[in-house]
């Protein structure tokens, strides 16, 4: 009986490290624009906000309106649905306010069954396609222009999914300075690393948990940056790694 006990534990052990060791390596892509790369003046930096559901924070929405700063804002089809308030005013700014493609649900774009911080992936590359495509789709129903770029939930991806949504026509959108730690910090730590951006960086932060402290500190962060002199611009000519952008 021990013996038998012995060889269904050598039995799950391989199978277990045979499935580690098919686990799907995942890429957290970087982005950057083109640094102004004059001494003395204050740099370029990018503004990203992720709207994944639930609703809008105010404190960032109003403060970027009053502040005149542009920001790309990567909604899903159900923050769309339920923020028709938010996004007039977003529309009523095109000169401030790019709306870009963060998919239909909000499922990360791995194409391999797994969980990314607790959230469970699309699974399929036919999964992957419908998160991306059902994005766009709901982004047209909005109206405004046909999203460019696309960044799946979590920021994490399948290599192999990169390069499905490349095909699809979307560059997958990175990013360099993790602004809010996905609304989870501080108000304080939110402001010093958004505060604390450089020449060519790009910001990611959120805009969809107005009771979370870190909405706080995205307007601190941010009007700490305009004091300095940066200059906020759009993605047009953002680079990234691992294949999502060229």
């Amino acid at each position: 009986m021990r013996v038998f006990r012995n060889a269904l534990c050598a039995m799950a052990l391989s199978v277990f490290t045979a499935s580690a060791g098919n686990a799907t390596a995942l890429l957290e892509p970087k982005l950057h624009v083109k640094p102004q790369g004059v001494e003395g003046g204050g740099g370029r930096v990018a503004l990203t906000l992720d709207a994944c559901g639930g609703k809008t924070d105010t404190r960032i929405l109003s403060a970027l309106v009053d502040n005149r700063i542009p920001a790309t804002i990567f909604v899903t089809g159900i923050w769309l649905k339920r923020n028709a308030e938010a996004v007039e005013i977003m529309r009523a700014h095109p000169d401030l306010f790019e709306l870009e493609n963060h998919g239909g649900r909000h499922i990360p774009a791995v194409d391999t069954p797994q969980k990314i911080y607790g959230i469970r992936s699309a699974g399929s590359p036919d999964a992957v396609q419908a998160e991306v495509e059902s994005g766009a789709a709901a982004l047209a129903g909005a109206g405004g222009p046909a999203p460019k770029w696309f960044r799946g939930a979590t920021a994490e991806y399948s290599p192999s999914a990169i390069a499905m949504i490349r095909k699809l026509g979307f560059k997958v959108a990175g990013f360099s300075v993790n602004g809010d730690g996905g609304s989870l910090l501080g108000a304080k730590e939110t402001a010093r690393r958004i505060g604390a951006a450089k020449d060519g960086d790009v910001i990611i932060a959120h805009i969809n948990q107005p009771t979370h402290a870190a909405g706080e500190g995205v307007v601190q962060g941010l009007l700490a940056l305009k004091q300095k002199g940066m200059t906020f611009v759009r993605l047009d000519d953002a680079v990234g790694n691992d294949g999502t952008t060229d």
